[in-house]
């Protein structure tokens, strides 16, 4: 089948942070990750970096985007790294520094996405402020007294500069010449926001309300292969499972697990009596959904990006990888 296309994938932060306080030599890391994702069959990737952070936060969303990626790109540059990859900028709208860290990138660093990220508290991904706290005061050990704070400082920062920071990433995307992806959209209105900025494809709709009313605005809806492969949102927003059975989801992302990409096509093959359906998830329609016309594909002419896969039971196996018909795993 064509290589696997990966949009969207924290995965290289788990490389750079193996665990919480330790900083790993980001060359090592970037080409650990690029290793492990040929070894599950993606040939193409997006990668994701923050841009836009929270100076003196108890969170430490320091800046990181704008050195990493030159490192990616000088990797990249050096025919480094077994597969293709290209960046994905995820511009936190409510954050103080969005402004100047796009500021910094420019279209010849093969920016392919930018995505509108709003993790204000009380609203998308979190709109139940408990998943929130969960998540928050687990990772950054804040007591209930700081996990308040956190939401009124957010909420505060969000209203003070967050229609500004949607409108530059909007124009910033369009100087990049990249294609823009909304996220966590919840309700029709924001669906009808994100069409308007000209969102290609929507990452993770929180609702069946927001994912339909994507397809009616021609936005691709995409939805995370965990979600898919547990049966449900971590968060407790809509189980992408619902959405394949309801003709909703158009393509997948490993998000943080890359291994679940191919399992989770296969998954959507099984469930709809269509494997190829279930692989076009994560071949053509990323491909299209970003403007790659050389791969997602196996024709004569595109370019030569090809995985061997066998099935033992409901897990897939990766007999081989080749990147422009070069094996690279």
């Amino acid at each position: 089948m064509p290589g696997l296309i990966e949009l969207h994938t924290d995965n290289l932060e788990r490389h750079i942070q193996p665990r919480p306080g330790v900083d790993w030599p980001h060359q090592a890391a970037i080409i650990a990750h690029d290793a492990e994702l040929s070894s599950v069959g993606i040939t193409t990737v997006f990668d994701a970096l923050r841009v836009g952070s929270v100076v003196n936060s108890t969170t430490n969303y320091g800046e990181y985007a704008r050195a990493l990626a030159h490192e990616i790109l000088d990797l990249r540059a050096k025919d480094a790294l077994r597969i293709s990859h290209f960046l994905h900028l995820r511009a936190e709208i409510c954050s103080e520094t969005l402004v100047a860290e796009l500021a910094k990138f420019g279209d010849k660093d093969h920016i392919g996405i930018v995505s509108l990220m709003d993790h204000t508290p009380g609203q998308r991904q979190f709109r139940d402020v408990s998943k929130l706290k969960d998540y928050i005061c687990g990772k950054h050990g804040l007591n209930d007294r700081g996990f308040l704070d956190h939401i009124a400082s957010q909420q505060a920062m969000r209203a003070r500069v967050g229609d500004l920071h949607e409108a530059t990433a909007v124009a910033e995307t369009r100087r990049f010449g990249a294609v823009l992806a909304s996220h966590d959209d919840t309700t029709a209105e924001q669906v009808a926001v994100s069409a308007a900025h000209g969102a290609h494809f929507a990452e993770f709709p929180t609702t069946v309300e927001a994912a339909r009313a994507c397809h009616t605005h021609g936005i691709k809806v995409m939805m995370g292969a965990p979600n898919l492969i547990r049966g449900g949102s971590h968060s407790g927003n809509v189980a992408a499972k619902d959405l394949a059975e309801m003709d909703l989801l158009d393509i997948v992302s490993s998000d943080y697990v890359p291994a679940a990409l191919l399992t989770a096509a296969l998954f959507l093959g099984d469930l709809w009596g269509d494997v190829a359906r279930g692989i076009s998830t994560v071949t053509a329609a990323p491909a299209a959904a970003t403007g790659l016309t050389d791969r997602g594909h196996l024709t004569l002419g595109a370019r030569a990006d090809v995985i061997r896969v066998t099935r033992i039971g409901q897990a897939s196996a990766l007999r081989g990888t080749w990147v422009r018909g070069q094996r690279v795993a």
